[in-house]
């Protein structure tokens, strides 16, 4: 099947690898629907929101009553996800992880609350091992049910105050750089400010000694984190393209990778976040980002403004002609 999809993409009306990543990507989506007609159809972009009890400790320039603020934005279609998805053609829902706050249950979020917030990690762990797999179990079948109306690509996005932080853990921890180099900004911090958040994380990665990918996920991450890791790992299972946004997106893969490499097969990293760190990441994976917009806003949105492209990949491979279709003849 490699053959025959290399075959048909260096057939096309062009000099051979001409369209450079566009010919990467569509192989990639080949090779994983094991067809030479590839489909994007009924894009899902899952936003998934929670707070953290870590915020408490001022590691973020906004208040945690942004996280639930911004829900209500995103249901009212006001920000910046929403723009690129209804540009783009997601359909985009809304997941209350475990925002501290009582939405209206006619609110039109999918409500699965899992309480009030993760824990201090200045104080106990985020959340228990247990609390963290159900958090994965609940976005697995909500992965399921977009697959079952006919969903094949995934993104994911999220919202919650502080939640740059709990990524530099996770990413501190499975990759073994040093705190320094995980922490960034956020949602813009002053330089007192960056160095308040760097004083906490120091001292919360010397606090628990853990390994095991779950047990840092549960320790360090949030609910809207490991439902994010969840929920690839279950796209994965169902043979779905998988799109990752930037960092925070990027620190949940780096779990699900740690729990099953093979998902890289399904992934398309679809931009290089400016927040620090992230490029490690990356290169800690292998991989690149698609493309380099200086974001660092998060929500999913570099996966979503990216989609035109990844659509590109797979429009050329079933619409360009071929040489022969074309009766266009090079002798070179």
């Amino acid at each position: 099947m490699e053959e025959k999809i290399q075959y048909k993409i260096d057939h096309k009306t062009k000099p051979k690898g001409s369209l450079g990543i566009l010919e990467e990507l569509g192989k990639k989506i080949c090779l994983l629907q094991n067809t030479l007609s590839p489909e994007i159809n009924n894009p899902t972009m899952l936003v998934f929101a929670a707070d953290h009890g870590l915020a408490d400790e001022g590691v973020s320039s906004c208040p945690k009553e942004m996280t639930y603020q911004m829900v209500k934005n995103f249901v009212k279609g006001g920000a910046a996800i929403n723009v690129f998805c209804k540009q783009n053609g997601f359909n985009i829902r809304v997941v209350d992880a475990g925002v501290d706050y009582d939405f209206d249950k006619d609110l039109d979020i999918i409500h699965t609350k899992l309480g009030y917030g993760t824990k201090n990690i200045l104080h106990e762990p985020a959340m228990t091992k247990d609390l963290c797999k159900k958090a994965m179990q609940i976005a697995a079948e909500i992965v399921r049910e977009e697959h079952r109306k006919g969903s094949n690509l995934l993104a994911v996005g999220e919202m919650g105050i502080g939640n740059t932080s709990n990524s530099s853990l996770i990413m501190n921890k499975i990759i073994g750089t040093d705190i320094a180099d995980c922490v960034g900004v956020g949602a813009g911090h002053t330089s007192d400010g960056y160095k308040h958040k760097l004083d906490i994380l120091t001292r919360a990665s010397k606090l628990y000694d853990v390994n095991e990918p779950i047990d840092v996920l549960a320790t360090y991450g949030g609910f809207e984190i490991a439902m994010m890791c969840g929920a690839m790992l279950e796209a994965k299972e169902l043979g779905m393209i998988v799109l990752v946004d930037g960092f925070i997106c990027t620190a949940a893969f780096l779990v699900a990778y740690e729990l099953n490499k093979s998902i890289l097969k399904n992934t398309i990293f679809c931009h290089k976040s400016e927040e620090k760190g992230h490029q490690i990441m990356l290169d800690y994976l292998g991989v690149e980002g698609l493309v380099d917009l200086k974001f660092r806003l998060g929500e999913g949105t570099g996966s979503a403004v990216a989609l035109p492209l990844i659509q590109a990949s797979v429009n050329f491979i079933n619409q360009m002609s071929s040489f022969e279709e074309a009766e266009v003849f090079c002798t070179a």
